[in-house]
């Protein structure tokens, strides 16, 4: 709502000089970002973040035990521009039901775990988190043995269906089976291993969550190819990292390290040819936009609370946005997702970054 505007008399005047004076003297050089967040990252040297831990491809221990994963990834590229160094990290594993109480806490200054965006996660009424820019589009589907002869969503009247607590999904399987006039009994699980453990166990005719977690979890079956998704996409699932909305400049810098990986996939900057392009910037003064981006010039970075050249940090780091779903959800990958709505959106898809000026 606008404040109207109310003309000052002399005592007015004299006041509100005052206070500009006093605001003068409190808010700092140019550029100065006061985050409390970005402060206490950098006094430990450390970014503590949120993930699954659980989902190949979004993050699970390798043969090694380290965590790997498109979470992982996405929690390195903010370590790299915040810290300098992506390995300056403590991953901690939260579940559906404490990931909120682990920002709202301050257990972690990141959640990178898939979670979808909702009205009543991001307001201030409800989970008060701020979101980032959308990583990853997905939506809920139902996974059946191929034995069930089930294909269609009618079809699951009166199974038992393996759900997650704290997700969203019953609410969206709830919806999409009351149109149908179906019925069902729900299963609930607070750990995705128990949940699908008792789906391999037949406990139940079905699960159902976001069809990326249920392809990612299938590749791990002792025969992924007895059990079929409906391909049925139940609902919009934009999934984004999250930080707590009382520190919005740090949610601003997570959000601008997010469009820098969508960005570079779109100005071709890779992880193999970032130190190449980056010469070529420093080189020729009439690659504007690319010396903006790389901070080679201007102050984009400073504005953020971060260093100039925190893209290119980044970018060494893990790569652009495309570099990363291939390595961990892509066709090539052992998921052998395709990219989908996640294809930039001047390849038909949903991603894209404002500009960087």
């Amino acid at each position: 709502m606008a404040v109207p505007f109310r003309r000052a008399g002399a005592g007015s005047l004299a006041v509100l000089m005052l206070l500009l004076a006093a605001c003068a003297a409190t808010s700092g050089p140019v550029g100065e970002i006061s985050s409390a967040k970005l402060a206490a990252i950098r006094s430990r040297q450390q970014l503590i973040c949120g993930i699954d831990g659980q989902t190949p491809g979004f993050s699970s221990p390798d043969n090694q035990g380290r965590e790997r994963g498109f979470e992982v990834d996405l929690c390195k590229a903010v370590a790299a521009a915040v810290l300098g160094d992506a390995g300056k990290l403590s991953l901690h594993t939260v579940t559906l039901d404490s990931r909120f109480a682990a920002v709202a806490s301050g257990e972690i200054d990141l959640l990178a775990r898939t979670t979808t965006n909702t009205l009543s996660r991001d307001a201030p009424g409800g989970n008060a988190l701020s979101f980032g820019p959308v990583d990853f589009h997905d939506g809920v589907d139902v996974m059946v043995p191929v034995a069930s002869g089930i294909t269609a969503l009618n079809a699951l009247n009166g199974s038992t269906i393996c759900l997650l607590s704290g997700a969203t999904t019953e609410q969206v399987l709830g919806d999409a089976l009351r149109r149908q006039g179906a019925t069902y009994k729900s299963l609930r699980f607070a750990q995705i291993q128990e949940a699908f453990a008792a789906y391999q166990a037949g406990r139940c005719g079905a699960i159902s969550i976001d069809s990326s977690i249920l392809a990612a979890q299938r590749s791990g079956f002792a025969d992924p190819a007895a059990h079929r998704l409906l391909g049925k996409a139940l609902s919009k699932e934009p999934q984004a990292p999250a930080t707590a909305q009382a520190d919005p400049a740090w949610a601003h810098a997570v959000r601008w390290i997010v469009y820098a990986l969508i960005e570079a996939e779109e100005q071709g900057i890779t992880q193999a040819n970032v130190k190449a392009k980056l010469a070529e910037a420093r080189a020729n003064p009439k690659l504007a936009d690319r010396r903006r981006f790389l901070g080679v010039e201007g102050n984009l970075g400073s504005q953020l609370g971060l260093p100039d050249d925190f893209v290119v940090k980044v970018i060494t780091a893990v790569g652009h946005y495309g570099e990363i779903h291939a390595r961990h959800l892509g066709e090539g990958s052992t998921l052998g997702l395709s990219r989908g709505a996640n294809r930039l959106a001047r390849d038909g898809g949903l991603m894209f970054s404002p500009p960087f000026r």
